[in-house]
């Protein structure tokens, strides 16, 4: 039998949820062994879920353009995480100190790092969980039922272990852009160094699908990112990489499109994830080059249009 719940951690499975667009939003993060990154929070009155085990998140603020940037902002600031795709999971009620519980937005996303190596700037610890070890957890009933339900919904594998040929798995979609200058020079991003993946290293200017074809997410990246314009008629296939990037990770298909044209001159328009922007010989690119943007550069020069990578 689990610990009591604390008042303040308690809250009946019925909560109600506003019906209008929230003002929070929390993060359920799983990594690909079948666990849960939870919060412990400070033991403070007049917070939220004081001294429970919750989800990082918080409170929407004016400059945040959706509730996805706010989570994302919540995420670096809290712990100094910046996740490559988020997906919008489920909306739930939260605890509050008024008479009506808000409403919250909840995104999944994957990381598989160390809780331990985060900069951690509130609270108290971040720490992996399996849903089966939650019971003795102190924490909001909503919460682990939020995580009990994405559970049941996914397959998860050994640590350690890879899966073959074990039924369907969603893949993420990648989409990368190469770009050359009339002197054949190739278009990479530094970037930032405290990023979740690749810190300090040279990278495409990429994107994950959202609800979008991958060419539309190509030029809304091009946009975002560089302030590039680019007409989707400009734009042709040219390599596909089919990825496992690691044991019990998800796969991914890193597809890779060159434009042929495009206006704007490259400018750095997200400095929290890029540093900067520089062509280079693709016969003579920098050391620090994420590996399988160097295997892409190299795959397109030769004409090979799909490689994979990591499933042996």
């Amino acid at each position: 039998m689990g610990p009591a719940e604390p008042a303040s951690c308690r809250s009946a499975d019925s909560s109600p949820v506003r019906d209008e667009e929230p003002e929070i939003a929390s993060a359920l993060i799983h990594n690909g062994t079948g666990e849960y990154l939870l919060h412990l929070r400070d033991n403070v009155p007049g917070i939220r879920e004081p001294g429970c085990w919750s989800l990082l998140g918080g409170a929407r603020e004016p400059g945040d353009r959706s509730l996805e940037d706010t989570v994302r902002r919540e995420l670096r600031e809290e712990a100094g995480l910046d996740l490559p795709a988020l997906e919008s999971f489920a909306l739930a009620g939260a605890v509050d100190g008024g008479n009506e519980p808000p409403s919250v937005r909840v995104y999944v996303g994957q990381w598989d790092g160390e809780p331990a190596r985060l900069p951690l700037a509130e609270g108290v610890m971040l720490r992996w969980f399996r849903p089966d070890d939650m019971d003795r957890l102190r924490m909001h009933p909503t919460t682990r039922e939020l995580v009990r339900r994405h559970a049941t919904g996914r397959a998860t594998v050994p640590r350690g272990a890879v899966r073959h040929g074990t039924g369907a798995v969603p893949h993420i979609v990648g989409v990368h852009l190469y770009l050359e200058d009339s002197a054949g020079r190739v278009l990479l991003g530094l970037r930032h160094p405290d990023s979740a993946f690749a810190p300090g290293s040279w990278h495409f200017l990429a994107g994950h699908c959202e609800q979008e074809s991958a060419v539309s997410c190509l030029v809304r990246e091009a946009e975002e990112e560089a302030g590039l314009g680019i007409d989707p008629r400009d734009v042709d296939f040219v390599h596909a990489l089919h990825q496992l990037p690691g044991p019990g990770r998800r796969p991914r298909l890193q597809l890779v499109f060159r434009a042929h044209a495009w206006t704007g001159v490259p400018e750095v328009r997200e400095p929290d994830k890029c540093l900067g922007w520089q062509w280079f010989d693709p016969a003579a690119l920098p050391e620090r080059v994420v590996p399988y943007t160097r295997e892409a550069i190299a795959h397109v020069r030769d004409g090979r249009p799909y490689s994979e990578a990591g499933w042996e």
